[in-house]
């Protein structure tokens, strides 16, 4: 398993943490949080270990619950883990749901840009 720490990371919150579990190399399932937002995801990744990068579906809750929530999203992102610490991720994003923390001065759009940054550490080997 490993441990993601960085900004939008644990789906899309502004400073979160995932967890991810290989399940069946190379299938890994992820679930994290952080400073308003959680998220989960299903990744497949280019080779059979943890270290590697990976394609992963991924649902992000935005903001907290009630007046607090800003957005749900789902949808496709590449994850590039390099092999020491570093991983970046891009994706584009079905928003499935907006709330009253939506921002008034923001157009609303049906596809958004899903992306995140940090450090990855492995905690066990497979």
């Amino acid at each position: 398993m490993a441990l993601t720490l960085g900004i939008l990371q644990g789906g899309g919150a502004l400073v979160g943490g995932d967890l991810e579990f290989l399940i069946l190399p190379p299938i890994g399932i992820q679930i994290g949080g952080g400073l308003v937002g959680y998220g989960a995801g299903i990744n497949i990744h280019l080779k059979k270990h943890i270290r590697s990068s990976f394609v992963s579906l991924q649902y992000w809750q935005q903001g907290g619950s009630g007046d607090g929530f800003v957005q749900s999203v789902i949808g496709p992102n590449f994850v590039y883990r390099s092999k020491k610490w570093f991983t970046a991720q891009i994706g584009l994003g079905r928003v499935l749901d907006r709330g009253p923390a939506f921002p008034n001065d923001v157009e609303p759009q049906d596809i958004v840009l899903m992306y995140a940054i940090g450090g990855y550490f492995p905690l066990a080997r497979h």
